[in-house]
Formats: C-alpha cells, sequence, structure tokens
C-alpha cells in the first residue's frame, strides 16, 4: 500500500494542512494577475472558496451553482475581481475539492459587507444542497 493512501495515517494527518497550504498558495499565485489593474501598494483580500461537490449533483445542478458564484460580482459591488476554475493537478491531492471560487475585496470592510449580504446569502440556500465539503481561507496578497 502507499505510503499516502491511508486518510487516517499520520501521514494524511500532516499532508493535509499542507494541501490547504499548497492550494492557497497556488491560487494566490493565480490571483496576482487580477490584481494588476490595482495599485501595486493596495493590498488585496482575498477570499477562496474550494467545494466538493455531493457525489449525487448533476451537472446541471453544478452549473447552476458555478453560475450563481459568477453572478455574485454583478449583484454586490464591493467584490473588486472575481475568478474561478476547476482542478487540473496532476499530483492527485485535492481531496475531492474540485471547484475554486476565488474572489477580491479592497477591504476587510467590504468582504464583511459580502458575506451577510442578501444576494450572498440566497446564494448560499441554493447551493448547499448540492456541497458535500466547502474550504474557505481569506488573506490579504502579499508579495
Amino acid at each position: 500500500m502507499p505510503c499516502c493512501s491511508s486518510s487516517n495515517g499520520p501521514i494524511s494527518k500532516f499532508l493535509a494542512p499542507m494541501l490547504v497550504g499548497v492550494m492557497v498558495t497556488a491560487v494566490s499565485m493565480v490571483g496576482l494577475s487580477v490584481a494588476s489593474s490595482y495599485n501595486e501598494s493596495e493590498k488585496m483580500l482575498r477570499h477562496v472558496v474550494l467545494v466538493k461537490f455531493k457525489e449525487g449533483s448533476s451537472k446541471e445542478e453544478i452549473a447552476k451553482v458555478i453560475e450563481g458564484f459568477r453572478a455574485l460580482p454583478s449583484k454586490i459591488s464591493e467584490v473588486a475581481a472575481f475568478e474561478y476554475g476547476t482542478d487540473n493537478s496532476p499530483e492527485g491531492l485535492a481531496n475531492g475539492f474540485t471547484h475554486c471560487f476565488f474572489f477580491s475585496f479592497k477591504t476587510e470592510k467590504d468582504r464583511d459587507a459580502y458575506l451577510p449580504h442578501a444576494a450572498h446569502k440566497a446564494f448560499v440556500d441554493t447551493a448547499l444542497p448540492h456541497i458535500e465539503k466547502v474550504l474557505v481561507v481569506d488573506y490579504f496578497a502579499g508579495k
């Protein structure tokens, strides 16, 4: 049996936090291009949402969730930038997380306005029935 195949072994307990760090680092590297339209001295707040969909969710249901994410910036003015994508890493370390949704905010105040916004709450209510797991990490981009 390969060393990393056990989901309950000590290696997995060690690797899980590292994998989150690697995914966030990879996403932040992609995100640097998003901030290129902003003043270099401005730090952008990143809001990274990694999603693992439920096994029974159809392609159509997943597409509706993606479209819901994509619509949020047009409904919530505090979102400074948005991008998304699906995992294509050859490493096989995504632990079932298949989609990444990446929001940028100019300030914590903007992010804090986004979270309880009616459009965000309505979206979450429609998306959650199709989501098995979600991982959210917020950080200020640095160089």
